[in-house]
């Protein structure tokens, strides 16, 4: 039975149009491809299975497409109590000094950023702009040099690019180099430990298990692993996507311009219409009834976040953007419960500061090509060829 097909070709628009109609008739659909799965569609339903882990692990598979063949990579892949060790661990490296200090980079990094590209006139903005900023991001948060900066830049795109082709070989070759990057930053850190509270691979490995033991060996590794990637994979999609949203909107733009005031709540708002996820998955522990489909025991079921938070019954004109959305705060962009993005604060703060030094900086944003899209996991443009005139 094929109700949603993931693998059919998409343009900027058609993901939202198919997920509407699903809401509408079919809000939990079955696919046969990557193997078979569920798709849930409605805002009610995801919350439901994100806010019930005893119901719906992410041990088995926490993602569609694949499921990992190189190991266990906590906290993404162990349900709680397991998975909060390395989650209290990752968030200690989040607290508000670090963030306001990564916050002071970021600035610099999109300014420089957006100074070549808009003093090349454009081209691709994921490419020139999107891609890039994370891999920044991230440096500075681990603390790379300028060598494992490139090498995880390079690898992790080409790693989101086999996972998306459904690439396996080529998504294990550059697992294994992130895990190699992984094992070197451990080394370094137990040779040279940094403040807990501003590394994250010297919080982890200052935490301890609920018997007080240090977390083991591989499992740190695949943490280090898994925290390297997730954090550069949904950034340059979603930018991506609000490109082409200012590029089709330049009323929008410019009233942003002219009330920066706005531009927390325009994140927010970005971020429900733009959720670059349709993939993140659980499987069921129960037998389930949802959408009046039956779920057996051991199905995977992907969670299509970008279609909940534009459900009609959640959102008003959902596919409008609208600056004073009173409800806007109960988008599911960073997921929710045990395994909400522990990473949200700093993502709402680089997307923020990019809007801003975006809109400063320039004054006329076209499209200037075709928009390529992603696969999924994700939802929105890999590819966004712009025009950009400076202020």
């Amino acid at each position: 039975m094929q109700e949603y097909d993931p693998l059919a070709p998409e343009s900027f628009d058609t993901p939202h149009e198919v997920f509407a109609d699903l809401r509408a008739r079919c809000p939990v659909a079955r696919s046969e491809a990557f193997g078979g799965f569920w798709i849930a569609t409605r805002h009610a339903d995801v919350k439901h299975i994100l806010d019930h882990p005893e119901q719906f692990t992410t041990t088995v598979r926490n993602v569609v497409p694949g499921a990992s063949a190189t190991g266990r990579r906590p906290p993404l892949h162990l349900d709680p109590p397991e998975h909060t060790p390395y989650r209290r661990a990752i968030d200690r490296a989040l607290g508000a000094r670090r963030l306001a200090a990564i916050e002071a980079r970021i600035e610099t990094h999109v300014g420089s950023l957006l100074d070549a590209y808009i003093e090349a006139g454009g081209g691709d903005f994921v490419e020139g702009f999107g891609s890039p900023l994370p891999a920044l991001i991230f440096a500075d948060w681990f603390h790379l040099d300028d060598a494992q900066r490139d090498l995880l830049w390079r690898t992790a795109k080409a790693f989101v690019k086999a996972w998306e082709d459904f690439d396996v070989a080529t998504v294990s070759k550059t697992s294994e180099v992130l895990y190699g990057l992984a094992r070197d930053l451990i080394a370094a850190r137990k040779a040279d430990p940094l403040d807990p509270d501003i590394d994250p691979v010297s919080s982890l490995l200052a935490a301890t298990d609920a018997a007080g033991q240090p977390l083991p060996e591989e499992m740190l590794v695949g943490c280090v692993r898994q925290i390297l990637v997730v954090g550069l994979v949904a950034p340059p999609v979603f930018l991506g996507s609000v490109a082409v949203h200012l590029a089709r909107h330049p009323e929008l733009a410019d009233e942003l311009r002219r009330h920066p005031e706005q531009l927390e709540s325009a994140v927010e708002e970005f971020l429900r219409l733009y959720t670059p996820y349709r993939g993140f998955a659980r499987t069921s522990r129960v037998p389930t009834v949802m959408g009046g489909r039956e779920i057996a025991v051991g199905e995977p079921i992907a969670l299509a976040y970008a279609s909940a938070n534009r459900d009609e019954a959640v959102f008003e004109q959902p596919h409008q953007f609208r600056i004073d959305r009173a409800n806007v705060r109960e988008h599911l962009a960073f997921g929710r419960g045990p395994h909400r993005c522990a990473g949200m604060a700093m993502a709402r703060t680089e997307f923020r500061i990019a809007l801003r030094q975006l809109l400063e900086r320039t004054r006329s944003i076209e499209l200037d090509g075709e928009v390529r899209m992603s696969g999924m996991p994700e939802v929105g443009p890999v590819f966004v060829p712009l025009k950009v005139i400076a202020a």
